[in-house]
């Protein structure tokens, strides 16, 4: 393509200070985009039971592709249940008396601060053995910031009812707007550059 007008480009270089601030909404944007979430197990409130069937949570977990600095939230009776983080041997066989970490306040937040598998069960003596237990993979930041969660119309994916034994996923929404749809920026961000280069040479 040739550059009809190439006096014009350089007289048009100077303006382009003016999209500067432009360009970095677009780039912090697209930045946030891709935070990390909060993510509710199960896909619905109050989900940290027995499941209807054994496998139940772990297909949720399966679904979804953990980041590292995602939030895992369990909502739950504090009375009558209590989550815990234990071993992979403890997970196997359902062991609640040697737990990493034991949390017991119906509304806990894990934080995933890296990669590799956790392992959760239920405080709750026999709970685990009918299936209240889930294994979360986190991936290596070799993988980068994609995400295999459907795009939502909104910060929040509302609950959703229990169909077939699946559940769905939910977002839990926060203050610092997590929750937005990821991944995209580095597309988004090229495309606009592309568009004012663009624009330029052909002025």
């Amino acid at each position: 393509m040739k550059i009809r007008n190439f006096r014009g480009f350089w007289s048009w270089v100077p303006s382009m200070a003016s999209l500067v601030p432009c360009l970095a909404l677009v780039i912090l944007f697209f930045g946030f985009s891709s935070e990390a979430r909060e993510l509710l197990v199960g896909g619905q409130e109050n989900s940290w039971k027995v499941p209807p069937s054994p496998d139940d949570l772990n297909k949720w977990s399966g679904k979804m592709r953990f980041l590292i600095g995602d939030t895992l939230v369990l909502k739950y009776d504090p009375k009558t249940d209590s989550v815990l983080q234990v071993t992979e041997e403890d997970y196997i066989i359902c062991n609640t008396s040697n737990p990493i970490k034991s949390y017991n306040d119906g509304n806990t937040k894990i934080p995933l601060d890296r990669s590799g598998p956790f392992y959760f069960i239920s405080g709750t003596e026999g709970n685990c053995e009918k299936g209240q237990k889930v294994l979360v993979t986190v991936l290596s930041p070799k993988h980068g910031h994609v995400r295999a969660h459907p795009p939502v119309a909104s910060p929040a994916l509302a609950p959703s009812p229990v169909e077939g034994g699946n559940f769905s996923q939910a977002l839990v929404p926060t203050a610092s707007g997590h929750g937005l749809p990821g991944g995209g920026g580095a597309v988004g961000v090229a495309v606009v550059l592309g568009s004012l280069v663009w624009l330029a040479l052909v002025m």
